[in-house]
C-alpha cells in the first residue's frame, strides 16, 4: 500500500548532494490501472498501482494506492521501454530526512521537464498522512492536482504545457 502527499517547493534545501539520491527514468505501459517501468540507478522494476476507493475523500488528504513492485532484468526493462506510452520521465530523486522518521523525496526533473521540482512524502498510515505538518521549505500542496502525477507528466511534450502551479 502506498500513502503519499505531494507539494510544490518554496526553497530547495542547500547542499542537495549531501543526501542520498537516485537517478530515475520511468515510462508507462498502461494508465488504468497504472503499469509503470522504472530504472532507479542500476535497479529495474515493473510496478502495478491501483487506487483504493476512499469514502469522504477531501482536499488535502493523501492519495492511497495498492502497489505491487516486481524486479526486472535490464534486458526486460529495455524491451518494455519500447512499448511505453509517450515520453520517458527523467529525474533525480533526493532522499531528505524530515520529522517523525519520514523522508521527503525531492524530485528534480530533467529532459523535457527540466525546471520542474516537487516533493513527495510517503506515510506508514492514513492518520500520519492526514496529521502531517509540512516543513517550511515545502510549498503549495499538489496531492489532488492530477497534473503532477508522473503518468500525466509523461504525456507532456514540454514543461510549458503544465501551466501555472
Amino acid at each position: 500500500m502506498e500513502i503519499e502527499r505531494k507539494y510544490a517547493i518554496n526553497k530547495i534545501p542547500d547542499n542537495l548532494k549531501q543526501y542520498p539520491y537516485k537517478m530515475i527514468e520511468q515510462g508507462y505501459l498502461c494508465h488504468n490501472p497504472i503499469v509503470r517501468i522504472r530504472k532507479s540507478n542500476d535497479d529495474y522494476y515493473l510496478t502495478y498501482k491501483s487506487k483504493v476507493p476512499i469514502e469522504n475523500s477531501k482536499e488535502g488528504s493523501a492519495i492511497i494506492r495498492n502497489e505491487v513492485e516486481l524486479p526486472l532484468t535490464k534486458e526486460a526493462y529495455e524491451k518494455l521501454k519500447e512499448k511505453t506510452e509517450r515520453n520517458i520521465i527523467y529525474k533525480t530523486r533526493y532522499l531528505i530526512p524530515i520529522t517523525d522518521g519520514l523522508t521527503a523525496e525531492l524530485d528534480v526533473f530533467d529532459s523535457l521537464l527540466k525546471g520542474l521540482v516537487f516533493v513527495e512524502v510517503e506515510f506508514p498510515d492514513e492518520n500520519s498522512a492526514n496529521g502531517f505538518l509540512p516543513p517550511q521549505w515545502f510549498g503549495k500542496e499538489l496531492t489532488s492536482d492530477g497534473r503532477f502525477s508522473n503518468y500525466y507528466l509523461s504525456k507532456l511534450s514540454g514543461l510549458d504545457e503544465l501551466g501555472e502551479i
